[in-house]
């Protein structure tokens, strides 16, 4: 029998993903055990759901850098609407398929030289991304095994728990300032709520990115660990969150975070305005397209 406020873990699947499995059919006699794992895979993330554990792993896998396009947004939010809504599964780990790349953060082609009507879609989308993950009732573990700036810093900072490797060379931090972008205020919050308002203020108003053994001194990340013990940490860290009866870890989650997401919510279209008046700035739109061009000499 399964305690007060913990999902069974046991059932047969949703239909979703290529893998989802079958109820017993006139090939597969009942009783047999359940597949205790199965993954769906699309373009830019992969998931695998292990239901023994009721633990799924989301890998991003968008070269070069993992960059949130508008298809890597929405590929996120639809995958992460479906473990949601996936009785089988309580957590989520975050991870990159990518060596020496968590995630870049938000594509910078989706802001240069589009319409107005591209920009609030796309950044409707980064919103939907940050509602639905800092929201989550699932636990959250990122697993950072590479360089994470900007919007791939947002992911990690809305998780439950960080864990980076502990590689100097990895950098971490929400730098926006450095490209003459202000963060959202949204981003202002999850930050202040993991690091404490005086590094985040500073941190932002510098744009600065931390080396992995500065980000854990300043709380950014919650632990650093060799890069070969990554997921085993991460698995570790996920079964003693997931020890806990559910109901009363989400209702906890629910008030810490309620505040910070209303906010967003009661003033969403406004802040997709301010995103569209200072993106489509003729200044904003030289230095983006200085910065492109400084990374397409870097590749050369």
């Amino acid at each position: 029998s399964v305690p007060p406020g913990v999902l069974p873990l046991c059932r047969w699947p949703s239909a979703w993903g290529r893998a989802a499995l079958q109820p017993p059919g006139p090939l597969q006699p009942p009783g047999l055990p359940l597949a205790p794992c199965r993954a769906f895979s699309n373009n830019k993330i992969l998931v695998e759901l292990d239901e023994s554990s009721g633990v799924a792993t989301m890998k991003f896998k968008s070269p070069p850098v993992n960059s949130f396009s508008l298809d890597f947004l929405t590929e996120f939010c639809i995958s992460l609407e479906k473990l949601e809504n996936d009785r089988a599964c309580r957590g989520v780990i975050f991870t990159s398929a990518i060596p020496k790349i968590f995630s870049s953060g938000l594509d910078i082609t989706e802001m240069c030289g589009k319409s107005t009507e591209h920009y609030a879609e796309f950044w409707r989308a980064v919103q939907e991304m940050w509602l639905r993950l800092y929201g989550s009732n699932m636990v959250t573990v990122a697993a950072v095994n590479g360089s994470s700036p900007a919007g791939g810093c947002l992911v990690a900072l809305s998780c439950d728990y960080r864990i980076m490797v502990e590689n100097p060379k990895f950098s971490i931090g929400l730098n926006e300032a450095q490209l003459g972008i202000v963060a959202p205020f949204w981003f202002k919050d999850t930050f202040v709520n993991a690091v404490g308002h005086r590094v985040a203020e500073r941190s932002l108003q510098l744009g600065s990115l931390y080396p992995a053994p500065e980000a854990h001194r300043f709380g950014l990340v919650d632990e650093l660990v060799p890069e070969e013990k990554l997921q085993e940490k991460a698995a570790a860290v996920m079964a003693q969150w997931l020890a806990l009866p559910d109901h009363a870890r989400q209702l906890t989650k629910s008030m810490m975070r309620k505040a910070v997401l209303d906010r967003l919510i009661a003033h969403r279209e406004e802040d997709i305005q301010n995103f569209i008046s200072f993106i489509s700035k003729e200044s904003i739109q030289k230095s983006l397209r200085m910065y492109m061009e400084m990374l397409k000499k870097k590749k050369s």
